[in-house]
């Protein structure tokens, strides 16, 4: 089943979703290493390497059940507004130094005012200027002329998660829809923008769930997918849930990289959960990661991430 499902996707065909179910019940170790020789054939040995900087923390008025800045959770964290300019351009620097591809502003809340998207476009300018790293950006739902601005800034890719499938996302968040993610998509790509687009795994969803989700990315044409794994934060609405297993989280990616073959499929938040820090989920076929802290927690260091997948046989360049 392996080979004919392979073989299909080598001549350019889809596996639908009945088939990527078929697989999600094949043995860990054969699915993980079909996936591994599927990601070399399609995208090659490189390897994407990004990190972010929480630009704006904390008192999101979203009720978001897995977020440590939601108003609803009363996690431990520090809130403050935009920071500054001089603060980002210096950790853009820094992470380009250390072999960072690209660097992205997360910024919390349902949206950024004219205001502040103007003022970051200003930092993106420079960033720009002054450095030579790709530069993304996560800021929410917003509208498609702010779209239109980050653009012109120099912002190249717009980060928004769908989170999950559109079955499960009423039991994650009720402030805002799955179609007003999408909507924001489209806006960005509208505007000029690539997207990346992922979820979170973890939250109580199913692996039908997931496989879901992997297939309206592919509709939407995405190819950066971060894979976040739930850190269940004490003070969050999903502290008491409880972890995957790394085995679990091998089989997710594996699936991902059958549905979209040639994506740059992204560890992102709660790598760091892993014992060997993502290493099974990178001979699983997954070929890119956030390196660095994330929002509200402490990430995996630079230097060892590249060390890592460089001796996997990874090459460390941009996703084409």
């Amino acid at each position: 089943m392996i080979k004919q499902y392979h073989d299909k996707i080598l001549r350019g065909g889809q596996l639908t979703k009945e088939e990527l179910m078929e697989l999600s019940k094949v043995p860990l170790e054969t699915l993980g290493q079909a996936a591994n020789q599927l990601r070399q054939e399609t995208c090659g040995c490189g390897f994407d390497i990004c990190s972010i900087i929480n630009g704006k923390s904390g008192r999101c008025p979203e009720d978001c059940k897995y977020c440590a800045q939601s108003i609803r959770a009363h996690a431990d964290i520090e809130e403050y507004p935009l920071v500054s300019s001089e603060k980002i351009i210096k950790e853009a620097r820094y992470n380009q130094e250390k072999g960072v591809l690209r660097f992205s502003i997360v910024t919390s809340g349902k949206r950024l005012s004219d205001e502040e998207v103007d003022r970051l476009c200003e930092t993106y300018q420079a960033m720009r200027e002054q450095c030579g790293i790709s530069l993304c950006a996560s800021h929410g739902l917003l509208t498609e002329n702010q779209f239109r601005k980050l653009k012109k800034a120099g912002v190249s890719r717009y980060h928004n998660n769908l989170e999950t499938s559109r079955r499960f996302f009423p039991q994650i968040c009720g402030t805002h829809s799955y179609d007003n993610k999408i909507q924001t998509i489209r806006m960005a790509q509208a505007a000029g923008l690539t997207v990346c687009s992922g979820g979170i795994i973890g939250m109580g969803e199913t692996m039908e769930d997931r496989i879901d989700l992997a297939l309206e990315l592919r509709e939407l044409g995405i190819k950066s997918i971060p894979i976040n794994i739930l850190n269940p934060i004490p003070g969050t609405l999903l502290e008491h849930q409880t972890r995957l297993s790394a085995k679990e989280v091998c089989q997710t990616v594996a699936l991902f990289r059958f549905a979209l073959p040639d994506a740059a499929i992204r560890l992102a938040g709660g790598r760091g959960l892993l014992v060997d820090q993502g290493k099974c989920a990178f001979c699983s076929g997954a070929n890119a990661a956030i390196s660095g802290d994330m929002l509200t927690t402490a990430g995996i260091n630079i230097k060892m991430d590249i060390e890592m997948v460089e001796s996997l046989g990874f090459e460390v360049k941009p996703h084409e």
